[in-house]
Order: C-alpha cells, then structure tokens, then sequence
C-alpha cells in the first residue's frame, strides 16, 4: 500500500479503542517473571519469537522480555537467544552464559555508542540468570546468545585470524593478506565507504568473499577440531563480508543499507538455527522496525524490508512477531548520534497513533493478541491505519512527529503488543567487575 493511501484514512476510532479495552489481557509487573511469563505460553509451540521494543533505552521493555524469554526457554524449550547486538560482543555473554573458558579479545565488549543499549542492568540480570539456568545442562543442551549485528568490522577480522592462527597458521597468513587493504580501516568503516564510493579507491569485496569461502570449504577439516570455534569464525567473516558492503552501500542510500543490515541479521538467525540441530527454538531480541513485518508499514511501501518479514516468509506461523509500546515515562537515548546518553521525558502520545489507542483503552500494562486473522478484535485492527511510534538510541522530542513516527497497519505489523502506559529508563553499568564475579563477566572495563 503507498503511504499517500494511508493519509485521509488515519485515525483512531471508538470502536477500536473499545475492542482494546475488552481484548487486552491486564499483565502483572514484569519482575513478578513466573506470572508475567506465563501469559506468553500461548506462543510456546512457535520455532521463532521475535520480542520488539519501541525505544532502545526503556527497563520495562527489556525486563518483560527477560521475563518471558525465561518462560519459553524453561517451559517450551528455547535454546537460542538472539538480539540486535554485535555478533563478538554478544560473544562474550555467550560464552559467559555457557560457562566457556574466555577467549583473547581486542577491547572490552560494548564500548561502542549507545553503551547502554546492552551495558545495563536489566540486561545483566537476565544474563546472570541464564548462566545459572544453563549450569545443571550438558554442553549440547545449554541456551546460547548471540548477536545479529554487522557493526563489528574490526573485532570481527580479529576474531577470524585468532582463530585461523591456532588452527592454521599458513591459512592465517593468507587471511591477514586479505583483510590486509581493509584493516586500516577497520575502526573508521564509513570512512572506508566514503574512499571507495566517493573517491574511487578499490573495495575489498573479492577479498573478503574469498576469505569466507576458504573458511566454508575447509569446513569439514575445521569441523572435526571443534566445530562450535569454526562457527563462530564463519559467522565473524560473513559479519567482515556484510559490513564490507554496508559501508559502501549506505552511500547509495537508506533503503539499501537497511535492507543489508536486515537481510544479514536474518541470515544469521537461520545459521544459528540450521546450527543448533533439529528442534532448535529462538527468541529474538529487537526494536519493533525490525521485528514488526515492514510490509504492513511505510518502511515497507518505500522498498524496505526486515527480519520480521523475512521471518513470516520463511517460517509461516511458526514465527510470532510481538510489539511493544508506551505512552509516556523515561528513556534513555541521545540528542544525536554518538553523543552522551540523557534520560529523557517521553512525551504523550499522538492522539492519531496506535499508544493513544491502548492508552484509551485503560490498561496499565497488557497484553493484546490478534494471531487469528478472522477473530473480531483483528478484523477491527485490519479497518484501522495509525502512526506508531519509534524510539531509537536517539530521541529527538522536540520533532518527534517527523522524527519518530509513521504510518503502519498494526493487525498485519504484529501478532500481539505488549502495553505499558508509564515506562522508566533503563540503568546503565559502571565499569566494575562485581565481587565474585568470574573471568568472563561480559561487561567489565
């Protein structure tokens, strides 16, 4: 549907927000986890959750997805915890979690703007749990975490040639020949787009495709040593691979630049997937523009797509695909990009969006679901089109209409959404290894 279409029909109407009041399923607080959870067993025969969020920066978001990521893992058997995060340093939670000796790395992991976005509490927490949830589980059963990000270039290299350099020193030497002409580069990747794009330098493309490749057709030889270290390599070079072509292709446009990101968090899901074995169940992590279908959004009337969609194409009904959202409260973001975090106030909801709606509906916190297309509250949902909003790491209050919000046609966005009429900030970490805490604590400084 073009997005033109959608603005004389824009609005929220009684009967909308009627059927929300009568549908939506009152929640307790997250931290009461087993009774929060248990609201989301209903979802538990899916092979693919995805959790969303609508800002990058809110504590109930993230604890209400702890919660009932403890709920699919205990009682439905979830093995795989996968999050909008960069594949090495989500490495590090994972070997943590599973109780991994540590590995040499090139920094401390979440350094990169927004630290807070997995360097808080409510992350830290559900990670603790989950390393002693894993601790009674054999090696093969223990719940893994891993990121989908591309924006590790530089740890990512690092990871490919520590590996190759005890496994295979002359294939180690080989690989260093090809990221040679791009590890410069590796701490300032945009500007290694910029030197290619716009001043005609050559790309590493061959190179890094090349390199890939060699890894994938050893791969039996790597396999037989330790296969889990030689998937972990694969999947740094197929980060250095796609954040070779992110770099360049985001100066040709937004629409391109997302839609590799996209495509390269969905491909690394299906690989953790296809990794895991037969029965392999995950749950994903991620803001609502790319856990929502993008097809059911102006994201989507523009050319863009998500994982979210990606998902529904590939796994039908067995991928759940639940929102979250919120009126006012707290958040922690930035006035721009790589600049300080602030908590800040989250203004009140648009009176045409999707949040005034539930907030009408006169729930505090709820769960609203709409999986059977032909039931009454989606057939309502499917006669109404609203804007919605999305917070990222940067909150820009003061031009939040144009900056925050868009059009979208929730009953064909989500399966379900997750109501919180007041939300607060997360918490930040320090810097400190908590006393007690092991070697590979993930978020020490």
């Amino acid at each position: 549907m073009p997005k033109d279409a959608t603005l004389h029909q824009r609005h929220i109407t009684p009967e909308l927000v009627a059927a929300l009041a009568r549908h939506g399923e009152p929640l307790p607080p997250p931290e009461e986890s087993e009774a929060f959870g248990a609201f989301f067993d209903r979802f538990g025969d899916a092979r693919v959750v995805l959790l969303g969020e609508a800002t990058h920066g809110t504590s109930e978001f993230y604890r209400a997805r702890a919660a009932i990521t403890r709920r699919l893992i205990e009682r439905h058997g979830f093995t795989i915890v996968a999050v909008e995060a960069d594949w090495p340093d989500a490495a590090r939670i994972d070997d943590y979690v599973r109780h991994h000796a540590a590995r040499p790395w090139r920094g401390p992991a979440f350094t990169r703007f927004p630290t807070w976005m997995w360097r808080n509490t409510e992350v830290a927490a559900f990670v603790d749990w989950l390393r002693g949830h894993n601790e009674g589980s054999t090696s093969a059963d223990r719940v893994s975490f891993h990121g989908l990000d591309i924006y590790s270039l530089g740890e990512s290299i690092h990871a490919v040639l520590t590996y190759l350099d005890r496994v295979n020193p002359e294939a180690a030497a080989a690989a260093r020949r090809r990221y040679a002409r791009l590890t410069p580069w590796q701490d300032q990747p945009a500007a290694y787009g910029s030197a290619v794009v716009v001043h005609g330098r050559d790309s590493c493309e061959d190179a890094v495709v090349a390199q890939l490749r060699e890894l994938l057709v050893h791969r039996l030889d790597y396999m037989r040593n330790d296969g889990e270290a030689w998937f972990d390599a694969v999947q740094n070079a197929r980060v250095v691979r796609a954040a070779e072509s992110y770099y360049r292709v985001m100066y040709q446009g937004s629409t391109e630049s997302w839609n590799l990101r996209d495509r390269h968090m969905f491909s690394t899901l299906q690989a953790l997937l296809a990794h895991r074995g037969d029965g392999a169940k995950a749950v994903v992590w991620a803001h609502n523009s790319h856990v929502g279908n993008a097809a059911a959004t102006a994201m989507g009337w523009e050319g863009q797509f998500n994982i979210g969609e990606l998902c529904r194409m590939a796994h039908g009904d067995e991928a759940v695909l639940i929102g979250f959202g919120t009126d006012t409260g707290t958040v922690a973001a930035a006035s721009d990009w790589d600049q300080p975090m602030e908590v800040k106030t989250v203004r009140p909801a648009r009176p045409d969006s999707y949040e005034h709606a539930f907030l009408r509906a006169g729930h505090d916190r709820a769960l609203t679901e709409w999986r059977n297309r032909k039931g009454p509250l989606a057939r309502i949902l499917q006669a109404s089109l609203a804007r919605e909003r999305a917070i990222g790491v940067v909150y820009r209050p003061e031009t939040e209409l144009q900056s925050h919000y868009f059009d979208a046609a929730l009953a064909e966005q989500f399966d379900a959404w997750v109501w919180f009429a007041h939300t607060a900030a997360v918490t930040p970490l320090d810097g400190g290894r908590p006393h007690g805490a092991p070697e590979t604590w993930p978020f020490g400084l």
